[in-house]
C-alpha cells in the first residue's frame, strides 16, 4: 500500500467519523425540537448552565426557535462534506 492511499483511507475514515457525530448531533436536535413543539403551554422549560449543573427558567419560544437554528446549522455542514 502506498502511502497515498494510506492517506486517503485516512481522511476517508476522518470523513466517516465526522458524519456519523454529525448524524449523532441531528438526531438529538430532532429529538429536541420535537419535545419542545410538543410541550403544553403551561410546561415550563429549563435550560442548563455550561459546565455546571444549575439550571435556568428559559422562554420555551426562544429555546425552540435556538434548537431549529442549530438543526440547521447541522444539516447544512453535513450536506457541505
Amino acid at each position: 500500500m502506498t502511502s497515498n492511499s494510506r492517506e486517503d483511507e485516512e481522511i476517508s475514515e476522518g470523513h466517516s467519523a465526522i458524519k456519523e457525530e454529525l448524524n449523532r448531533k441531528i438526531k438529538e436536535q430532532k429529538i429536541v425540537v420535537d419535545e419542545l413543539s410538543n410541550l403544553k403551554k403551561n410546561r415550563k422549560v429549563y435550560v442548563q448552565q455550561r459546565n455546571s449543573n444549575i439550571f435556568f427558567l428559559a422562554d420555551k419560544g426562544q429555546m425552540l426557535g435556538a434548537n431549529k437554528k442549530e438543526l440547521d446549522i447541522l444539516k447544512k455542514e453535513l450536506q457541505d462534506m
